[in-house]
């Protein structure tokens, strides 16, 4: 749940929560909702809440929410700026760091197997990988990984790979491959944030070190472990780890960014990159639909026994002023502003930003897109669609 700058976007891969963005000229086509679909009525201030955002810059919005009435499709804007094709309820999108909630559960099934445990060292399946300026993988643990309490450096913060990937670099870069071991280097070279265990902050070598985890413990590569794990149990079809394919899966639209803080920057189109700059923090592509079941199922138990999704849930503060924002393993609690908890995660990446969302029960659940990262709210979006 980033905001739409490239400070966020590069933090991006991120999930912490929305902030109000930078207003930029509209970029408005007719706003589309699927009036056919039962409980659709109960949905207008989400359509207006996407509406608003592209009214405030966004290019297009894709939503979809089921709940008890049904599943309701919302649309505003395009997904092709060229073409003006409309956005379809379908289309596939790169979802950033909800690639996280998807890692940490292949972990906890590895515990419940009796495979590894929350309480092993980093250092104990990857061997002097966490060494340097501070860091220590002897000290740190797979919890804290996970919770982000570990104190690791935040990859994406490193200025020569924000210039790189985020900046003028991008189109240099853009179909670059970047290995687990260098994006961890790239880590390294900075001091921790705190000793482990002291405090949160988000970190996204935190979960390239996830994944490279579950490759030591299983001897294959973690997007294979999450397909045959996840994907497949649960039927979703649409949802892929690409590697280091810079393709989009159809159907999709563009995805588009100004690559720049300035808010009068053109827009360029980013749709085609190579993903593993994210990685198991963030390469995973998906849609509204796939999203929803994977949440649902995941907090109705059927992919956790009890006992690791009780580990999952047990969260800690984001913010020590703000308990309403908590984080658990690889997995996001909020409490809206009508009181109600919801579940999930967020994710960006260049040109995409995504929320996926249910309530604690999996009776209501939201997953939505922007196809662009510079402006637009997407809380809000999510404060419609759960409070009303």
């Amino acid at each position: 749940m980033a905001g739409r700058s490239v400070r966020t976007v590069r933090t991006a891969l991120t999930g912490a929560v929305a902030v109000a963005a930078l207003a930029t000229g509209a970029l408005v086509s007719p706003a589309v909702a699927d009036s056919g679909t039962a409980g659709s009525g109960d949905h207008r201030a989400t359509q207006r809440a996407i509406e608003a955002a592209v009214r405030d810059g966004v290019p297009g919005v894709l939503a979809q929410a089921r709940d008890r009435d049904g599943t309701w499709n919302g649309t505003a804007g395009v997904a092709n700026l060229r073409t003006g094709r409309e956005r379809l309820p379908q289309d596939r999108y790169r979802v950033g760091s909800i690639t996280k909630t998807f890692v940490a559960t292949v972990v906890l099934q590895l515990e419940a197997e009796g495979r590894l445990s929350l309480d092993d060292t980093v250092d104990h399946w990857l061997p002097g990988v966490v060494r340097g300026n501070g860091h220590d993988g002897r000290r740190i643990t797979l919890r804290q990984l996970l919770n982000h309490t570990s104190g690791i450096y935040n990859y994406t913060d490193d200025q020569a790979f924000v210039e790189k990937v985020f900046g003028d670099g991008f189109f240099q870069h853009r179909y670059d491959t970047w290995t687990p071991r260098r994006l961890v280097g790239l880590a390294m070279g900075h001091k921790p944030y705190f000793a482990p265990g002291a405090s949160w902050h988000y970190s996204n070598t935190n979960f390239i070190l996830a994944g490279m985890v579950v490759e030591k413990v299983t001897g294959r590569a973690y997007g294979a472990e999450i397909e045959r794990r996840i994907l497949r149990p649960l039927s979703l079809r649409a949802t892929s780890l690409p590697g280091t394919d810079a393709r989009m899966p159809r159907p999709s639209g563009r995805a588009y960014s100004k690559l720049s803080e300035d808010p009068k920057a053109k827009i360029h189109d980013v749709t085609e990159l190579n993903p593993s700059a994210a990685g198991s923090a963030g390469e995973m592509v998906s849609d509204s639909a796939d999203l929803q079941r994977f949440y649902r199922a995941l907090l109705k138990g059927d992919l956790l026994p009890r006992k690791q999704l009780r580990e999952m849930t047990a969260t800690v503060a984001m913010d020590p002023k703000d308990q309403d924002k908590r984080y658990g393993l690889g997995l996001m609690q909020i409490k809206t502003s009508c009181g109600k908890d919801v579940w999930g995660h967020g994710g960006g990446i260049h040109g995409s930003s995504s929320e996926a969302l249910t309530t604690r029960d999996g009776s209501h659940s939201l997953a939505m897109n922007f196809n662009g990262d510079w402006s637009g709210d997407s809380w809000a979006v999510v404060e419609a669609e759960f409070c009303g």
